[in-house]
């Protein structure tokens, strides 16, 4: 059991899938830090300075009466809040993933088909020694 467990693990995929998911971690956290430091604060500064990851809706009566500017995370442990700030840069970080994904994606669609031969190229010539050969062969025969 153990050999077969070995086996299944040194196999290319799921190496391939290990990898993956290590580096998608690691550009995950980079997304994370360019939405939430570069690119929300820009967004911020073009709407009059708003810190979006603040911007929420409180729910209940103890998140309704708290004072205007409370930190999320305050206002979270008072009680019931929509947090859509939040919520906008999570999508910000999806909408900048999923362009990534796609360009890369695109990218090695168009390696691959500028690899693949063209169907309607003519295949590639003989080589030389094999042309020889077949006129050798083709005068046995006469």
């Amino acid at each position: 059991m153990l050999k077969e467990f070995k086996e299944f693990a040194m196999k290319g995929n799921v190496v391939d899938l290990a990898v993956g998911v290590i580096i998608g971690a690691a550009f995950g956290k980079i997304v994370e830090s360019m939405v939430a430091d570069i690119i929300m604060p820009i967004i911020g500064a073009i709407f009059g300075n708003v810190d979006f990851s603040n911007l929420y809706i409180g729910l209940g009566k103890a998140t309704m009466a708290l004072p205007a500017g409370t930190a999320y995370a305050k206002a979270k442990e008072a009680g019931a809040v929509l947090g859509y700030g939040q919520f906008l840069t999570f999508v910000v970080n999806f909408i900048i993933v999923a362009f990534v994904l796609f360009m890369v994606i695109k990218a090695m669609n168009n390696l691959k088909r500028n690899a693949a031969p063209a169907a309607d190229a003519p295949p590639p010539p003989p080589p030389a020694d094999v042309v020889l050969l077949t006129e050798i062969r083709d005068l046995l025969k006469k």
